[in-house]
């Protein structure tokens, strides 16, 4: 992999990570573009979990502020517990949290709560989601599809008053349960989460940071299992542009939070009608460069996260 290949998948990555169209399909379809390592699945797959780390690495820090108050505040919370400076009471929040918990705290057990339908359905049905089966065309094509119907479909008839202070059980379970459709190829991690949030009433802005708070958890576990594979497998001069991709990827993913969070109603429009508009790029692309999904490849595995 040479500079250029790394920064234009950085680019790609950073770009996408963040809005309703699958990343890793456009990753697919950029690398095939560029023809990254002579089309080699288990290097371009290697190459796709680290540079996802970049974004990783811009959610932490756009967010760093959100991230250290939420652990703070579920430590001091949790210890004045079991201290038993402060008692078990459940009333005065409107049934959205146990009043011994603050705001942040209970964020805190939102974000693990909504995490585990991805993770327990990922470990059950790995080998399914990593088979050919999911690998095809028609399938990533129909979920771009499907994934930007469903978000217009909630944009449309959520009510959207909820703030994150207001979030119960109920908004982590929809917006995790919907969390879980990303692990099919196409269909968007962030888009998929985001819509699960205005399903259930929540403001544009709080369900897309919700959304990207979300997305440390499966992000850090997808890219950090991929990460040792990624070093053995590709050679040793990829590392320099490697690393300069994932760098690339973390900018362009800051630049992203931010103008969805900035400016969340031209966001949301713009964010549906690309995804519509990658349905009519992935099946040119996939004719144009058709080894990618042969038989051959079909069964190389790729990173969860969408």
């Amino acid at each position: 992999m040479n500079l250029l290949q790394a920064i234009i998948l950085g680019i790609v990555q950073g770009l996408t990570e963040f809005v309703p169209v699958s990343s890793t399909a456009h990753l697919v379809f950029a690398s095939r573009l560029t023809n990254l390592y002579n089309g080699n699945p288990e290097q371009i797959t290697a190459t796709i979990a680290v540079l996802q780390l970049g974004t990783l690495l811009a959610v932490l820090i756009y967010f760093a502020a959100d991230i250290l108050s939420i652990t703070a505040a579920f430590v001091r919370d949790h210890w004045a517990l079991i201290s038993r400076k402060r008692g078990l009471i459940f009333s005065g929040t409107h049934g959205t949290r146990p009043l011994w918990l603050s705001e942040e705290a209970w964020l805190g057990w939102l974000i693990i709560i909504g995490s585990i339908p991805i993770g327990v359905v990922g470990l059950m049905f790995k080998d399914i989601i990593e088979g050919a089966g999911t690998k095809n065309l028609w399938v990533i094509a129909i979920m771009l599809v499907s994934v930007a119907v469903l978000l217009t479909f909630a944009e449309i008839i959520g009510k959207r008053r909820k703030e994150i202070s207001d979030f119960g059980l109920i908004d982590a379970i929809v917006v995790g349960l919907a969390q879980v459709l990303s692990l099919i190829p196409g269909a968007s991690r962030s888009g998929s989460t985001i819509m699960g949030g205005l399903l259930v009433g929540q403001k544009r802005e709080a369900a897309a940071r919700f959304s990207f708070l979300l997305s440390i958890p499966a992000i850090t576990a997808s890219g950090l299992l991929q990460l040792r594979e990624a070093w053995s497998l590709l050679p040793p001069e990829s590392f320099v542009p490697l690393i300069t991709g994932t760098v690339v990827s973390g900018v362009v993913g800051y630049a992203s939070i931010y103008f969805l969070l900035a400016f969340p109603a031209c966001s949301f429009n713009f964010l549906c009608n690309s995804s519509m508009f990658s349905f009519f790029i992935v099946i040119p692309a996939a004719k144009a460069c058709p080894p990618y999904f042969s038989k051959s490849s079909a069964h190389e595995s790729i990173p969860l996260n969408r």
